[in-house]
C-alpha cells in the first residue's frame, strides 16, 4: 500500500493561482500523455507516486485525454482509489471539456448541456465528488458566452467543482468571460495555455497581461514544446521520443536545421547558468511571478525530478533574457 512521503512538503514551491486562496505548485504534473489505455498502469503508478512524494499536489486531466478518450481519467481514478484517497483534500485535480467527446451535436464545443454533462461523466470516471478545478477547454464561436460561463458557475453552485478555469482563451474573450462570472460569483481563478521559449502566443494575444491585470492565475502548458526544449534532440531523434511513439502533436520536420541551431545555442546558455535546458525554460516561464504554475507531462519518473529542479533558480539577468529572445527569435 502507497504511504507518502513524509518529507513532501520540504523543497517544492507554492504559488496563489491569482489573487485567490489556492495555492499551486510550481510545478504540476499533466496527465495528457502517458496515462490512456496504451500506457503501462504501473508505471502510471509510479509518476503519481513519483510526483505527490515531491509537493506536486496537482494532477491536470482532460475528458479526452486518452487514447481513448476518458480513459486518462479512468486510469488515474483507480490510482485515487487503490492509493491516494488517504490524500485526497491534499490533492488539487482539475479537468476539462470543450474538445470532441461523443457522437451528436451535444458533445463538443462549449453548449450548457455539453459542458455539464462531460462534467458529470468525468466524475464518474475518476469516482470523485467533486474536482477543485474545471475547466472550459476552448473558445466556442457559435455559443453565447454567457452560456458557457452559466454552465461553469452552475458547475460550482452544484458542488461538483471548487473552482473554475478556462483554457486556450485570448486576452480579449478572457476579459468579457471575467466580467460575467463576477456578476454570477463564479470564483474564477486560473488560465491554462500553451507557452514556452518557442510559443509567446499569450503574450501577442494579450492574454498574459490581461490575465495579470485581472488578477487571474496561469498554469503553462507545453512548457517544453514537445520535448524541443531540451537536448533530447541534439544527437537524433531517440526511439522512446514523442516524434516516434506518438507522432499527433510533433512531427519530425519540425526539428529543422534552424531549429536545432536554436536548441544548442539555449543549451549553451543553460549551460553557463547551470542548468540544464529543459530546467533553464521552466524556470524561464516562472520568472515574473505572473505565471502560477508550470504543466510538465512524463514517462519516466525520473523526468519528473529532473524538471523540479527548475525551481531552484528563476532569475535571470537581464542581458540572459535578451539573448534567450535573440536566439528563439
Amino acid at each position: 500500500m502507497y504511504q507518502a512521503a513524509e518529507k513532501r512538503y520540504g523543497e517544492m514551491k507554492y504559488f496563489s493561482s491569482g489573487k485567490s486562496g489556492l495555492k499551486l505548485p510550481a510545478v504540476s504534473l499533466g496527465l495528457w500523455h502517458n496515462f490512456g489505455d496504451t500506457a503501462s498502469y504501473e508505471n502510471m503508478e509510479q509518476l503519481c507516486f513519483t510526483a505527490f512524494d515531491n509537493g506536486i499536489t496537482h494532477f491536470d486531466l482532460a475528458n479526452n485525454y486518452g487514447p481513448e478518450p476518458g480513459s486518462a481519467e479512468k486510469n488515474f481514478g483507480r490510482i485515487v482509489k487503490e492509493h491516494l484517497s488517504a490524500y485526497r483534500d491534499e490533492l488539487v485535480i482539475s479537468t476539462k471539456a470543450g474538445y470532441e467527446m461523443w457522437d451528436g451535436p451535444y458533445g463538443d464545443w462549449g453548449s450548457r448541456k455539453y459542458l455539464l454533462a462531460s462534467l458529470d461523466q468525468s466524475l464518474s470516471r475518476m469516482g470523485l465528488e467533486y474536482v477543485d478545478i474545471f475547466y472550459h477547454h476552448r473558445m466556442d464561436p457559435n455559443t453565447p458566452l454567457e452560456e458557457t460561463m452559466g454552465a461553469l458557475a452552475q458547475a460550482v453552485t452544484s458542488g461538483k467543482a471548487l473552482y473554475v478555469g478556462l483554457s486556450n482563451y485570448d486576452g480579449a474573450t478572457l476579459e468579457q468571460a471575467t466580467a460575467i462570472l463576477k456578476e454570477l460569483h463564479c470564483p474564477f481563478i486560473i488560465n491554462q495555455n500553451r507557452y514556452s521559449i518557442f510559443d509567446r502566443t499569450i503574450e501577442q494575444n494579450g492574454l498574459k497581461e490581461t490575465s495579470a491585470r485581472l488578477g487571474k492565475g496561469i498554469i503553462a502548458f507545453s512548457p517544453l514544446d514537445q520535448g524541443m526544449l531540451s537536448d533530447r534532440y541534439l544527437k537524433g531523434i531517440p526511439e522512446d521520443s514523442r516524434i516516434r511513439t506518438d507522432g499527433r502533436f510533433l512531427h519530425e520536420d519540425a526539428i529543422t536545421e534552424k531549429r536545432l541551431d536554436q536548441i544548442r545555442k539555449l543549451n549553451a546558455l543553460a549551460n553557463d547558468r547551470g542548468q540544464t535546458l529543459a530546467e533553464m525554460a521552466l524556470s524561464w516561464i516562472l520568472k515574473d511571478g505572473i505565471v502560477t504554475s508550470v504543466l510538465i507531462g512524463a514517462s519516466k519518473k525520473e523526468q519528473i525530478l529532473d524538471n523540479i529542479k527548475a525551481i531552484q533558480n528563476t532569475d535571470f539577468t537581464d542581458e540572459e533574457l535578451s539573448k534567450i529572445d535573440e536566439i528563439s527569435r
